[in-house]
């Protein structure tokens, strides 16, 4: 894979389509995943499908064939809020890390696709172990930092969720990274504004976020998670300012449960499973594009 997206370019009318037809497919397996295990967190999977497929699919230099926990020489992403794992897994598959029937076996008894994902299964394309939150952007500023040591120019991604950013610990190594000139991370907030409490506002507000982040020194842009064009446009950009001396970290915009109608506009699906009906209800919602595993 390679990064063929130039900043200020729309995407053309058969890249747009193919980026959505992926998404819809990964949903699909989002869906089915959690309901196959009658567990899972389908709310901020959904919400995130078009961010990864367009991250894995057109954006990150990374090559699935040749996997290794280093990453030298190759954009690397970690999920710091591990419990959307399904997006994550689906993804993966589809791109190329392992064979998409795996994705029958999650969170079934021996399997690879833990709940959260886990580095003692192997599983190629992770490379930390998450769902405790708020460590994520620690490790992210890690391997950064390693890469810069190692005279490695690729970047490193990471994503959070908005009721995560709620950790002290992410602020901290918020601060560190500005301190220390990690310029070669881009991390993304998916502020759909929902936890598993309820909504973010209301739990613990987070008030004027893009300030937070402008005020720890960090670079801050804002996209649309569901529009392909402000996605790559937004991608494309913090590619453009990375190593200028400062952190980057895009606040996205997105819904839970996006594409599946009963699961939008509520937190109630963070971690609830469909049942059969309501699992047929959102497939019909969701047109099978690549095929299901």
């Amino acid at each position: 894979m390679s990064k063929n997206f130039t900043f200020a370019k729309k995407l053309n009318m058969p890249q747009k389509e193919e980026l959505k037809r992926i998404s819809t497919q990964v949903r699909r397996d989002i869906v089915r995943m959690v309901n196959g295990a009658k567990s899972g967190h389908p709310g901020g999977s959904l919400g995130c499908a078009d961010f990864l497929t367009a991250l894995y699919f057109e954006v990150m230099n990374h090559d699935p064939e040749s996997f290794n926990m280093d990453g030298k020489d190759e954009d690397i992403f970690f999920l710091s809020n591990g419990h959307i794992s399904p997006v994550l897994y689906s993804v993966l598959a589809r791109v190329g890390y392992f064979d998409i029937k795996e994705l029958a076996t999650f969170r079934k008894l021996h399997t690879r696709l833990q709940g959260h994902p886990s580095i003692a299964e192997r599983i190629p394309g992770v490379r930390v172990a998450s769902g405790s939150l708020g460590q994520g952007l620690s490790v992210a500023n890690g391997a950064a930092i390693t890469k810069k040591l190692n005279n490695d120019s690729s970047l490193v991604y990471i994503l959070m969720g908005d009721g995560e950013i709620e950790e002290g610990q992410i602020w901290e190594a918020a601060m560190f990274a500005a301190a220390k000139n990690v310029d070669n991370l881009i991390a993304v907030v998916d502020y759909n504004g929902k936890q598993i409490d309820g909504p973010v506002d209301e739990v613990l507000p987070l008030g004027n976020l893009k300030a937070k982040w402008e005020a720890f020194d960090w670079i801050t842009l804002e996209m649309n998670g569901h529009d392909f064009d402000s996605i790559l446009e937004t991608l494309a950009k913090a590619e453009e300012l990375s190593g200028n001396g400062k952190p980057i970290v895009i606040l996205m915009k997105t819904e839970m449960g996006q594409g599946v109608d009963y699961m939008m506009g509520t937190h109630k699906w963070h971690g609830n499973a469909p049942n059969d009906e309501q699992t047929e209800d959102a497939l019909s919602q969701l047109e099978e594009t690549l095929g299901d595993y």
